[in-house]
């Protein structure tokens, strides 16, 4: 699929608050744990358990929970298809491919995948 400007926008005025309850039951639903699931998006976006829960306070938008963070110079290397997305095709929007590294992270931890590999560290 091709992702659009409504898309996009759509994605922007979500807040963190509003979808991590999901992540977190998607997860521990599948046996991993939500200590699993902060150590993946700390990862992705160096905000540790302490900002997380800041943000998820301050009910940011993705938008705005984006911008401020520093992406893992690995998250290139996230790569799939995700909500019927294929991540490395989404060039235009790079809050959406940010939003949808995410999503693909969520999935693999709830899938199972080894942390080491969620994390994309060497073998």
């Amino acid at each position: 699929m091709k992702v659009t400007q409504e898309h996009n926008d759509r994605i922007a005025k979500l807040t963190f608050v509003s979808v991590y309850p999901h992540y977190v039951n998607k997860v521990v639903k599948k046996g991993r744990t939500e200590e699993e699931l902060i150590e993946v998006i700390e990862w992705l976006t160096g905000y540790d358990a302490a900002k997380q829960q800041e943000l998820r306070d301050e009910k940011v938008t993705f938008e705005t929970f984006f911008e401020h963070a520093t992406l893992n110079p690995n998250a290139h290397l996230i790569k799939g298809v995700i909500c019927g997305y294929r991540i490395e095709e989404i060039t235009e929007f790079p809050l959406t491919r940010q939003a949808r590294y995410m999503d693909k992270l969520v999935e693999e931890l709830a899938r199972g995948r080894k942390m080491e590999k969620i994390l994309r560290k060497a073998t």
